[in-house]
């Protein structure tokens, strides 16, 4: 990167990025339904290199049936440092006996309603990064 030193970047290879993964519970999911590109907040688990999650029947669900083809994203910021991880997949609901066992994963929803479609990402390609933030008041010129 042009003008930016080495250090404040770091990029996460791989097992470093689903490590990252396993600490979070929140995340955005990008799908695709009618023509339109959507995103939303859910709570995820990490299980045998997928992400999980659960649903209701409604929109995202429907996309997810319609156009398999998603991304997902988790980050986590404080003062001093952001990390960011986004993966690109393939979304499958699950059924049967996979599905019971991800109902069983301590995936903690926001809200209390009934999820019970279980849904997984395989991922076909994962990415991370973690910046070092400087927070200081840019600088003025001219």
């Amino acid at each position: 990167m042009t003008g930016v030193d080495d250090d404040v970047v770091v990029v996460l290879d791989p097992e470093a990025s689903w490590d990252f993964l396993r600490t979070q519970q929140v995340g955005r999911l990008a799908y695709h339904l009618l023509g339109e590109v959507h995103i939303v907040p859910l709570n995820f688990a990490v299980t045998g290199g997928r992400i999980v999650f659960r649903t209701a029947p409604g929109s995202k669900l429907l996309g997810i049936v319609m156009d398999q083809d998603v991304a997902f994203e988790a980050d986590q910021y404080d003062l001093d440092v952001a990390t960011s991880v986004v993966v690109r997949g393939v979304a499958n609901l699950l059924a049967d006996r996979e599905a019971d066992e991800v109902r069983a994963l301590p995936v903690q929803s926001w809200l209390r309603t009934d999820k019970d479609e279980v849904v997984a990402i395989d991922v076909r390609e994962i990415s991370g990064r973690t910046f070092v933030l400087d927070r200081r008041e840019p600088s003025r010129s001219g």
